[in-house]
């Protein structure tokens, strides 16, 4: 089959690989009608998560029909339209039956490892690092699928595959980034990054009825489309982020803070990220977390700082002692997708969202390579890009 595959920084290749077979008594295979390059996926393509090997099928977000199941899987036909969630559960741990899939304690295959570096393991991801099991991802033409009786999202007929492709990741991600911040109706909810994380939760902070949504990026499309969602849009680039915050907050601060950037901030006009730059080159440090500091720095004394955006190791001079004298609560983590589910499929059934508005590059799987890098440069507005196979 054709699929996407790591060889190491700034290089994905288009290759032929072989066909996925049925491992395990759970496992299913799926063939693969959609997938999307995710903002993560630019942290593989940098070669900022450790633990990646050359030859590594990448891809998280995909969708798709089933073509073989193994003999433990009973609630899924051939021909069914399934999303498969980037998270791989069992359904059967604890951490799973407390709803958090993320934190599965068995799909991960590479758990000692991940014990060693996390002190505890994490749930198995597709198309990610062997710190998270090193399964192959879904950008290819067939995916198989560990745990797959538990592991799917059903598809209702009347849903196009752009409709439901997002339920495997951003939608839930910026759904949850939202929930994780007990929104109220007077809440100011500040978003950091516009792009298709960010896009998700500021209409999921407008469906949870915050007074005021706020979304700051630098790029002109993105912050047109978060307006046309109803927030208001600082260009980080243009003005101070914490004047104007203060000035729409009458100098309280936003309630609610969420960070949909994530490690690789590209703010450079500030001493602190020129220092990031500098130490993530000489490798004193592993990640760029200005968008961290400026949110406690500018929150509300009580509030809350929602973290979805990825982080992949070691940060330094985080102000921990103005979060813990203004009492900010850190809530944080990847994505319980198959919490939310259910929920975000009514939602989008009853029409109350409709994911595939970020979507404006439509590609083939061949040219995923080059879309990669129009993802990464930001080129002709893109904001999420969709592979067909």
């Amino acid at each position: 089959m054709k699929a996407l595959v790591w060889h190491g920084k700034q290089d994905i290749r288009a290759e032929q690989v072989p066909d996925p077979t049925i491992e395990e008594p759970r496992d299913a295979i799926i063939k693969v009608t959609s997938c999307a390059i995710c903002g993560s996926d630019l942290h593989l393509f940098h070669n900022y998560i450790p633990a990646m090997k050359p030859g590594d099928i990448v891809g998280h977000e995909m969708m798709g029909e089933v073509v073989e199941t193994g003999s433990a899987v009973n609630n899924l036909r051939k021909g069914e339209r399934v999303v498969i969630p980037f998270t791989i559960n069992c359904d059967e741990c604890d951490q799973c039956r407390r709803g958090n899939y993320s934190l599965c304690e068995r799909s991960n295959r590479n758990g000692e490892l991940a014990d060693k570096v996390f002190g505890h393991r994490t749930a198995g991801l597709f198309g990610y690092t062997h710190l998270t099991g090193g399964y192959a991802g879904g950008q290819a033409e067939y995916l198989r699928v560990p745990f797959a009786d538990a592991t799917h999202i059903k598809v209702p007929d009347s849903m196009t595959d752009e409709q439901a492709l997002f339920l495997g990741d951003i939608f839930p991600t910026g759904w949850q980034a939202a929930v994780q911040c007990d929104i109220k109706r007077t809440d100011i909810v500040a978003i950091w990054g516009a792009g298709p994380v960010g896009q998700m939760a500021i209409r999921s902070a407008i469906l949870l009825g915050a007074e005021k949504v706020i979304a700051i990026d630098r790029l002109p499309e993105r912050l047109s489309m978060a307006e046309a969602a109803g927030a208001i849009t600082i260009n980080f680039e243009d003005e101070s982020v914490v004047e104007r915050l203060n000035e729409l907050t009458d100098n309280k601060g936003p309630d609610k803070c969420i960070d949909c950037v994530g490690l690789e901030a590209h703010a450079s006009g500030h001493i602190d990220s020129m220092m990031d730059r500098v130490k993530q080159a000489t490798m004193m440090e592993s990640d760029r977390p200005h968008v961290l500091r400026e949110m406690i720095y500018v929150c509300r004394g009580g509030g809350v700082l929602s973290i979805p955006g990825v982080y992949g190791g070691l940060v330094d001079k985080i102000p921990f002692g103005q979060a813990m004298n203004k009492g900010l609560t850190f809530r944080m983590g990847q994505t319980h997708v198959r919490r939310w589910t259910d929920d975000l499929t009514r939602r989008i059934d009853e029409g109350q969202i409709d994911p595939s508005f970020v979507i404006t590059h439509t590609a083939s799987l061949e040219e995923g390579p080059g879309m990669y890098r129009v993802f990464e440069q930001k080129q002709d507005s893109c904001i999420k890009v969709v592979l067909k196979p």
